[in-house]
C-alpha cells in the first residue's frame, strides 16, 4: 500500500475536526455515548475523505513501438521533436587513462 501524500493527511485532519465541531453544535448532546458517536462518525468520514484524496501518478516510461502496432490516439497525434544522436550526447573517451596510477602523483 502506497503512503498517505501531505495532502491525504491535511483534508483528513481537517475533515475529522471540522465535521466533529459541527456535529457537535449541531446535535447539542451532552451525554458520553452521544459524543463517541459523533467522535466515531466523524474519524470514520475523515478516514474516507483521505482516501478519495488522488494520489499522484507516477511516471511512465514511452516505449517505442511501430506505427503499425500502435493503436491511434490522441497522444499518437502529437508530433514530438526529435531526439539527440548518441555521439552527441556522449563525451569523447580520454585519451590518457588514469588506472593504476597514485591518486598524489601529478
Amino acid at each position: 500500500m502506497p503512503r498517505p501524500t501531505a495532502a491525504q493527511f491535511a483534508y483528513g485532519s481537517a475533515t475529522v475536526v471540522f465535521s466533529t465541531l459541527a456535529m457537535l453544535l449541531l446535535s447539542q448532546t451532552a451525554t458520553g455515548i452521544g459524543i463517541a458517536v459523533i467522535t466515531f462518525a466523524a474519524l470514520a468520514l475523515g478516514l474516507l475523505v483521505a482516501l478519495t484524496v488522488p494520489m499522484p501518478k507516477t511516471a511512465r516510461t514511452a516505449r517505442r513501438t511501430s506505427d503499425a502496432t500502435r493503436a491511434p490516439d490522441r497522444a499518437a497525434a502529437v508530433a514530438l521533436p526529435e531526439a539527440e544522436s548518441y555521439e552527441s550526447r556522449v563525451p569523447a573517451p580520454r585519451t590518457r587513462s588514469a588506472v593504476g596510477e597514485h591518486s598524489l602523483r601529478g
